[in-house]
């Protein structure tokens, strides 16, 4: 007897290793069970990479990290043991803090204020953005309102319109 033919292998003695029904068993289509959703959702602002990861994405020494963390030009997420967490975005920002800083020779505050007012304007575009749907809103309410209410309108009924008096003089004079 060869061993693969053997059916002892694996705690349910299928040969797998694990729990549950194996991959294509237990659905019909033959799939695998798909959880609702998962428990978190990786996006470009997860914090994900430790210091010396984001500092080898970066192309940046892990203490000019440090130092741009102090004087507020990009600051990571803390960890509840107080380290440091970059994101994908927080790796774009460091790339472009060294860009402004070495090819266009902007010092480091004037990079700060850069990074403010690109904050800034992305805050009052999203301003913008509420605004916009809000008032497109009340545009689409006021339209559905003022279409109930012509709906509302008794047909029977024939629209006066008034007849417009002309200013000309007519003489009558009786007839003899």
């Amino acid at each position: 007897m060869s061993p693969h033919s053997d059916s002892s292998h694996g705690p349910d003695g299928t040969g797998r290793i694990g729990p549950g029904p194996g991959l294509g068993e237990g659905l019909p289509g033959g799939g695998r069970p798909r959880a609702a959703a998962p428990p978190y959702v990786l996006t470009e602002d997860t914090p994900v990479y430790v210091i010396s990861v984001a500092a080898e994405l970066s192309g940046l020494h892990p203490q000019t990290l440090r130092q741009y963390d102090r004087l507020g030009l990009v600051s990571p997420d803390r960890t509840a043991g107080r380290g440091r967490r970059y994101s994908a975005r927080d790796i774009q920002q460091l790339r472009e803090v060294q860009r402004l800083s070495q090819d266009e020779g902007i010092n480091l505050a004037g990079i700060k204020r850069i990074i403010e007012l690109e904050n800034q304007v992305a805050a009052l575009q999203s301003r913008v953005a509420e605004l916009v749907d809000a008032l497109e809103g009340a545009a689409a309410t006021l339209q559905q309102r003022e279409a109930a209410v012509h709906a509302s309108y008794r047909r029977d009924l024939v629209p006066y319109q008034q007849v417009q008096q002309s200013s000309a003089l007519v003489v009558w004079r009786p007839k003899r």
